[in-house]
């Protein structure tokens, strides 16, 4: 029976970490999905272009890019990008913020945005 038991363990922690490892976030993916960003945004620090810089994005307030121009809703906006409000936000930018300047749709795939966050947090997101 202990046996039996361990086996069940094993074969439950498996599959959990093939699961987990399934569904991990690819920085390198997102550096593909980050395509459909770069003609308006940058990661390098200060480098203003349609939209403001990424750099340092994640813990800033929304709206307080130094030296850029915002909607007044999204300078209004009471929201620090974390995964969960910047997953929200690329899902559909101009639902999430009313008067957004931002015209892109949006990302349709969870995956597409799980791994853009990686790969913004990877290069001074």
């Amino acid at each position: 029976m202990k046996l039996i038991a361990g086996s069940l363990v094993s074969a439950i922690l498996a599959i959990t970490v093939s699961v987990s490892s399934a569904t991990a976030a690819d920085a390198a993916k997102g550096a593909k999905v980050f395509r459909k960003c770069k003609a308006c945004h940058s990661m390098e620090a200060g480098k203003r272009m349609i939209g403001p810089s990424l750099n340092g994005v994640f813990g800033r307030k929304a709206g307080t890019t130094e030296g850029f121009k915002y909607s007044k809703n999204m300078a209004a906006l009471n929201v620090v990008w974390d995964d969960a409000a910047m997953s929200e936000f690329l899902q559909a930018p101009r639902k999430y913020v009313k008067g957004t300047k931002m015209a892109f749709a949006g990302l349709r795939k969870p995956a597409d945005i799980e791994n853009l966050l990686a790969y913004l947090k990877e290069n001074g997101g």
